[in-house]
């Protein structure tokens, strides 16, 4: 029996038990998983406790991937780019951190989507910690460039430096855009949550896959996208599923089947 969980602040929205279920019972693997409601404060604690307790590992989601990148003592390329954790597996004495966000990301794209990210020109909205976990596994696609634009354009240009050794990059203030399209857009910005969409220009989306990162809702985001003559919308579920079926991998050595839960949640 795995005895796992996700830690987050709120949580009860949160599908992962759901997803992690489904794998198990396709694998064959036994499980528990359950949601932990962290105060935002504290989330070591919650996690020590957790951990003292006997598991084998767990999520972590909002607000607190930043804490468990601290909490790990070993670290992936991944998690050590991003910068933050989302999973964390337990070894003996050591806690893994890894991050499978951006994994999870380009395997909805390349295997879903099937969509070939080789020579590609990619923008991505915002620069906070989404698009740190993102960058490294988008740039291993080889893209001709990944253009990071963000509404304070200084933080976007640290990041092309940080990750100017994996590939081809640059970044810039949103308002810098260009009506130049691109081959794919990614909202990685916090913007959807509040229903708002990032001042970008219309001609961007034109031909273009754009992609939202949240899911569960129509987002503003989307809506620009499809009233500008995107090639297609697509929002962020498939990205969930697939960064937890990498989790659920990364514990258990079994690598589930994606696309029928992803069907199933879309239904």
């Amino acid at each position: 029996m795995y005895k796992l969980a996700v830690f987050g602040n709120p949580i009860n929205h949160s599908l992962s038990p759901i997803i992690h279920t489904q794998f198990a019972e396709q694998t064959g693997v036994k499980i528990s998983y359950e949601k932990i409601l962290a105060p935002v404060d504290d989330f070591i604690s919650s996690a020590t406790d957790f951990i003292n307790n006997g598991t084998n590992g767990f999520n972590i989601t909002v607000p607190f991937k930043l804490d468990a990148f601290k909490l790990a003592t070993k670290l992936t390329l991944n998690a050590k780019t991003a910068k933050a954790v989302n999973t964390i597996k337990i070894d003996g004495d050591k806690l893994i951190g890894e991050n499978t966000d951006g994994a999870g990301l380009v395997n909805d794209l390349t295997n879903n989507l099937n969509i070939d990210l080789k020579g590609k020109i990619i923008l991505v909205l915002g620069a906070g910690g989404a698009t740190q976990g993102i960058l490294l596994p988008l740039l291993n696609q080889q893209p001709r460039r990944v253009m990071i634009a963000n509404r304070t354009a200084i933080k976007a240009s640290k990041l092309k430096h940080d990750f100017a050794k994996y590939g081809k990059t640059c970044g810039f203030g949103l308002e810098k855009i260009k009506h130049n399209p691109v081959d794919i857009i990614i909202n990685a910005t916090s913007a959807s949550l509040d229903g708002k969409m990032p001042d970008i220009a219309k001609g961007c989306a034109n031909g273009a896959i754009c992609y939202d990162l949240m899911y569960g809702q129509q987002t503003p985001f989307m809506n620009w996208s499809k009233a500008n003559n995107a090639k297609m919308t697509v929002d962020g579920l498939g990205m969930l599923v697939e960064q937890a079926a990498i989790s659920f991998e990364f514990w258990t050595g079994k690598k589930p089947d994606t696309k029928s839960v992803i069907d199933s949640l879309r239904s």
